[in-house]
């Protein structure tokens, strides 16, 4: 006969405050009578089964980390050309600080004639 399982749970807010209460509560799902998990669901697999799967997990996380990559690299590209803006708007600006800077030195210099 299978014993059911219980969970224990531990309630810190007891009305004494000092020690926690325990409550013995029944499992949220359970087997049907008669029914028993295996060990593992691969052990019912065959070596060439096994090796299959290997394969076809290991291809389709590289399909996966191809994706991961092509997408890596599409985001690099987008942020070098926005860096690229930035400089461009960023040489133009300064470019126009130091003629305005150079405009307003002639004006504040004195004038030696």
């Amino acid at each position: 006969m299978q014993k059911p399982n219980m969970a224990v749970t531990g309630d810190e807010t007891a009305a004494t405050g000092d020690m926690p209460t325990y409550q013995i509560r029944a499992p949220t799902t359970a087997l049907p009578q008669g029914v028993v998990m295996a060990a593992s669901p691969g052990s019912l697999h065959s070596p060439q089964q096994l090796a299959e799967e290997a394969t076809r997990k290991r291809e389709l996380r590289l399909m996966k980390n191809r994706e991961a990559a092509k997408e890596c690299r599409r985001r690099k590209k987008e942020y070098v050309k926005c860096l690229e803006s930035r400089v461009a708007v960023l040489e133009v600006q300064n470019k126009k600080l130091i003629e305005e800077l150079e405009t307003l030195k002639d004006i504040c210099s004195p004038k030696t004639d």
